[in-house]
C-alpha cells in the first residue's frame, strides 16, 4: 500500500469511527455527556470537543502547504484555535454536525495528496510558540495517530457510562489481498 493510499485509509477510518462515536454520543443526555469522568479532558464533551480542535490546528497547519489544497480552503477561514481545551460545543448536535463537515474535508484532502507532497518539510509555529520544521508525512501520521488516541479515550469513558460503541479496530477496514501460494 502506498502512503498516499495509507493515508485514504487513515481518513475513511477517521470518518467511520467518529459517525460511531457520535451515534454513541447522541444515546447520551446532555448532562451525561458533560459529567466531569476524570478524563484528560474531563467529560465525553470536552474530550470530543478536543478532537474538533485538535483537527482543526493540524488542518491549519496543513493548509499552509506549499502545494495550496484546495480542498482545505474552508479550513484557512476557520478562526484559530485559543486552546486545546476549548469547549467549542456545548452540545453535541452542532459538535457532530461540525465533526461531519470537517471529516468531509479532512476525506477530500487525503484524496488531493501526492507522493511528493508527503516529503516536504512542514514549517510551523507550536501552540506554545514554538517553531518547528519537521516532515509532513511523519506530521500527518501524527494528526491520525492523535485522533485514534483520543477515540480511544473516549470509547473508555462511553463504557463506563453503559455505552457499547462496537468495534473499533482498523483492521475492518482494510482491504483483503488476493491468497497466493
Amino acid at each position: 500500500m502506498s502512503r498516499t493510499a495509507h493515508i485514504r485509509l487513515m481518513a475513511t477510518y477517521n470518518e467511520w469511527m467518529n459517525a460511531k462515536i457520535h451515534e454513541a454520543a447522541r444515546s447520551l443526555s446532555d448532562e451525561a455527556l458533560s459529567e466531569n469522568r476524570n478524563a484528560f479532558f474531563g467529560s465525553i464533551i470536552g474530550t470530543l470537543n478536543h478532537l474538533v480542535t485538535g483537527d482543526t490546528v493540524w488542518l491549519k497547519r496543513f493548509a499552509e502547504h506549499s502545494a495550496n489544497h484546495l480542498a482545505l480552503e474552508p479550513i484557512r477561514q476557520l478562526p484559530a484555535p485559543k486552546s486545546l481545551d476549548q469547549l467549542t460545543f456545548s452540545n453535541i448536535r452542532e459538535l457532530s454536525a461540525h465533526r461531519v463537515w470537517l471529516d468531509r474535508i479532512i476525506i477530500e484532502w487525503s484524496r488531493s495528496l501526492t507522493e511528493a507532497d508527503l516529503d516536504h518539510t512542514l514549517n510551523y509555529t507550536s501552540m506554545a510558540g514554538v517553531p518547528a520544521d519537521k516532515n509532513f508525512y511523519g506530521l500527518v501520521m501524527h494528526f491520525f495517530n492523535h485522533q485514534t488516541h483520543h477515540r480511544g479515550q473516549v470509547t473508555t469513558l462511553f463504557s463506563q457510562a453503559g455505552v457499547d460503541v462496537g468495534s473499533n479496530d482498523l483492521v475492518t477496514l482494510i482491504p483483503s489481498e488476493p491468497h497466493t501460494e
